[in-house]
């Protein structure tokens, strides 16, 4: 953030982005790479990717998400650039999963699905999803997508509105989490951190070191604790 972006200062974001990767390796997790971005920065993602890439290549623990969320741009716009970060990649690691965005926020799977990209192993593509604010259409449309045969991870979401902000509507996200256990998706929710936001799981009071009580937890996070809990039984 601010001044240690990785476009102002490449060298700092590769490292913290190191640190977390051999943390992750460390402890034996998955661990997505992601270009967390809204819009096309090609150069600067090449570059990224290749380091990454180059450092980590044949890690099973490692799972690349070219593009956090594209927002304005087309699909064939996010295709092309997909296209050349998967290049990028490839040269170094061929096999470990590669997750592609789509417009729209992650919404927009059916375009992916009429026009996925080929010539391709594994590949996935990405939906987001805030429950409060993203209904039962969504999951209609994703199921669609699913059924034309494409790949799906969801690679963020929650509970409460799409801003990350506003109520927790508690049936809405039962309904996804109960859809997501049917269709036997893989998902990732948003976020672990301490901001003044409802969708940051963590008090300011909880440590950086993790052992979390419940009285570190603001409700999405005691939330998510109980999903796990019972999800991972």
């Amino acid at each position: 953030m601010g001044q240690h972006n990785y476009q102002d200062n490449p060298e700092f974001a590769i490292e913290k982005a190191k640190a977390v990767i051999d943390g992750a390796i460390a402890a034996d997790i998955y661990v997505v790479v992601d270009w967390h971005s809204h819009n096309i920065n090609l150069e600067n993602a090449r570059r990224f990717f290749d380091v990454i890439a180059k450092t980590y290549a044949g890690k099973p623990n490692i799972i690349y998400e070219v593009f956090n969320e594209p927002d304005d741009e087309s699909w064939p716009e996010v295709k092309a650039y997909a296209q050349e970060i998967i290049k990028t990649i490839r040269r170094h690691d061929p096999k470990n999963v590669i997750l592609v965005g789509c417009p729209r926020w992650d919404q927009d799977i059916h375009l992916p699905a009429a026009d996925p990209i080929t010539g391709e192993i594994n590949l996935m593509y990405t939906m987001h999803f805030y429950a409060a604010t993203h209904g039962k259409w969504l999951r209609d449309r994703t199921d669609e997508a699913i059924a034309k045969g494409l790949p799906v991870f969801i690679s963020e979401s929650a509970g409460m509105e799409a801003t990350g902000d506003g109520p927790i509507d508690p049936k809405a996200w039962q309904d996804y989490i109960d859809w997501i256990q049917q269709k036997g998706l893989s998902w990732i929710t948003w976020s672990v951190s301490d901001k003044d936001e409802t969708c940051s799981m963590l008090k300011p009071s909880a440590a950086s070191s993790g052992n979390w009580k419940d009285d570190d937890l603001k409700e999405s996070g005691k939330l998510i604790r109980g999903y796990l809990r019972q999800l991972n039984q």
